[in-house]
């Protein structure tokens, strides 16, 4: 069954009724879990009247993510069209490559094309070196042409440090334990439209082996980025340019409730190093959802 979301505006003359929709690509796993409205992916650009975000997705369970996302941005209350982006040539081995190949677009399909929005995602290459990621030089074109056909370009987790990498040569230092856990993120740039109704401080899931320094964020101000919220126990938290078209995310704030949780048993269970994830559980050792209103707030923020 489809779910719309009506809101009903009014005065004394006329009543309007404004049908708010997400789209995802037809058979999409979470079209069916969201109510979404779909599209044949071949024909993106029959859907109209919508904020038309590609989505590339870097992570290995692509479903995981796509969900994540999917269900962020159906909740934030705008009609937005989701179009999955990948790289061509990848090979997978978590996510059945028959499924990529079916669901998702290759960027040469939307090269001559211009967008509202494009979402880059994190990737478990976090310590490796950047020039050393099998994808990087194709990573480094798309990010490129995003600046000129992409009106927003939002950059996540790993997709956040490669961004201000490449755009900026900020470098990423490891770090001596995993930052883990739900931190809370001290707002810096409250005028900033991203921080509307998140200011003075909101919480955000991190999951991360390595880190961005504020000294090098600041010493970019002359080019524009600013540090829009960080935390004194996890570091920098959100960056952003000051017109709005690259913004950086390091943790996930699309991050569903036991995520972390799963990933802790996970890592134990490998007989990894890992200590429970920090503010995360109450005193009955359950999860609260803490970040969810800020996750709605902030993607509202950004794709509107």
């Amino acid at each position: 069954m489809l779910l719309l979301r009506i809101v009903l505006f009014s005065s004394s003359s006329f009543v309007l009724f404004l049908i708010i929709m997400l789209y995802l690509p037809q058979d999409l796993p979470a079209a069916a879990t969201l109510g979404a409205q779909t599209f044949p992916l071949q024909d993106w650009q029959q859907v109209s009247s919508v904020k038309r975000v590609l989505f590339l997705n870097l992570m290995p369970q692509k479903q995981v993510t796509e969900s994540d996302i999917a269900r962020t941005l159906h909740d934030t209350g705008e009609n937005v069209q989701l179009i999955p982006l990948k790289i061509r040539g990848q090979r997978y081995k978590t996510t059945p490559q028959a499924y990529v190949e079916h669901f998702y677009l290759d960027f040469e399909e939307i090269v001559a094309f211009c967008f509202d929005r494009l979402i880059i995602t994190g990737a478990p290459v976090e310590q490796i070196p950047f020039e050393e990621v099998r994808y990087w030089e194709a990573l480094c074109h798309i990010m490129d042409w995003a600046d000129r056909h992409v009106e927003r370009t939002l950059y996540i987790c790993w997709g956040a440090q490669a961004g201000l990498y490449h755009h900026y040569r900020i470098p990423k230092y490891d770090l001596p334990a995993k930052c883990f856990g739900i931190f809370a993120q001290t707002v810096h740039c409250p005028d900033s439209f991203l921080m509307e109704s998140l200011s003075p401080a909101f919480a955000m899931p991190n999951s991360r082996h390595t880190e961005v320094r504020r000294a090098d964020i600041l010493a970019h101000a002359s080019e524009g980025l600013q540090l829009v919220a960080d935390s004194p126990e996890s570091g920098v938290g959100v960056v952003a340019t000051t017109d709005g078209s690259r913004t950086f995310i390091v943790g996930h704030l699309e991050y569903e409730p036991y995520t972390l949780d799963n990933e802790y048993r996970r890592d134990l269970a490998k007989g990894l190093p890992i200590q429970p994830p920090l503010h995360y559980y109450n005193k009955e050792h359950e999860v609260d959802f803490v970040w969810h209103e800020a996750a709605v707030r902030f993607y509202r923020n950004w794709v509107r």
